[in-house]
C-alpha cells in the first residue's frame, strides 16, 4: 500500500481506529512527520492532539546509527544490538541521554508554545508516527506514555518492518499498521509526497487558533 501523503496515511489509520471514537482519545504524534499523520486521526475520532517528545541517541562518531532513544518524562531506552556490536555500555548510553535531554526539552517547549503536556493518566492514548525504521524512538515513546498512566495504549503506524512491529507490540495494548513489510525500504518510499515537515507546520496543527 502506497500513501499519497502523510494526511492520506492518517485517514487510513483513522478508518481502522473508528472503534475508539467514543473514548475521546488523546492522539500523540512523534515530531515532526508523525504529527501530520496524527492530525486526521484526532479529527476523525473527535480526539485531542498533542506531541510526544522523542530524540534518537546516535552512536558517538556515527550519529545516524541509533544507540538508543529518549522521550519526555525521563525515559531512556537502549538498542542492545548496537551497544554490543560497538562495545559500548550503559554509561555511554546515560552520557548521551544526559546531553540530549536539554535539547529535547527545548524543542518540546517550543512546539507546545510553552503550554504543559496534556495529562495522560487514565486516558485512551494513540501514539502515531509516519513510519518506523529501527523502532528506537517509537519504543521510547511507548514506554514514556505507559509510565505516565495511560489506560489504553494503541500504536498506529502506516508502514513498518514486520519484525520491529512485532517487537513493539508488547509495549502497547493494540497495534495498528496497514502496511507491515517483511522487506522494508526507506519509509519515504511508501509515500508519493514525503516532503520534510517544519516546526511551523507542527505548531499550526497543535495551535490552530494561532495559525
Amino acid at each position: 500500500m502506497e500513501f499519497t501523503d502523510r494526511r492520506d496515511a492518517g485517514r487510513e489509520l483513522a478508518a481502522r481506529l473508528h472503534h475508539l471514537a467514543g473514548q475521546r482519545p488523546l492522539v500523540l504524534g512523534l515530531p515532526r512527520g508523525g504529527v501530520v499523520v496524527a492530525g486526521p486521526v484526532a479529527e476523525a475520532l473527535g480526539g485531542e492532539l498533542d506531541i510526544i517528545g522523542v530524540r534518537k541517541l546516535g552512536v558517538p562518531g556515527d550519529p545516524e546509527l541509533a544507540l538508543g532513544a529518549i522521550a519526555e518524562g525521563g525515559t531512556v531506552v537502549a538498542n542492545p544490538d548496537v551497544l554490543r556490536h560497538r562495545r559500548l555500555g550503559r554509561d555511554d548510553l546515560d552520557r548521551a541521554a544526559a546531553e540530549a535531554f536539554p535539547e529535547l526539552d527545548r524543542t518540546v517547549a517550543r512546539l507546545r508554545r510553552g503550554r504543559p503536556p496534556v495529562p495522560l493518566d487514565g486516558r485512551c492514548v494513540i501514539v502515531v508516527d509516519d513510519g518506523i525504521a529501527t523502532g528506537a524512538t517509537t519504543r521510547a515513546a511507548l514506554h514514556s506514555v505507559a509510565a505516565r498512566g495511560a489506560r489504553l495504549l494503541t500504536l498506529a503506524i502506516p508502514v513498518a518492518p514486520a519484525d520491529v512491529l512485532e517487537e513493539l507490540s508488547s509495549a502497547a495494548d493494540r497495534t495498528v499498521c496497514p502496511n507491515p513489510r517483511v522487506w522494508m525500504r526507506a519509509v519515504g518510499n511508501w509515500y508519493r509526497d514525503f516532503r520534510p515537515v517544519s516546526d511551523e507546520e507542527v505548531m499550526a496543527l497543535l495551535h490552530p487558533q494561532h495559525a
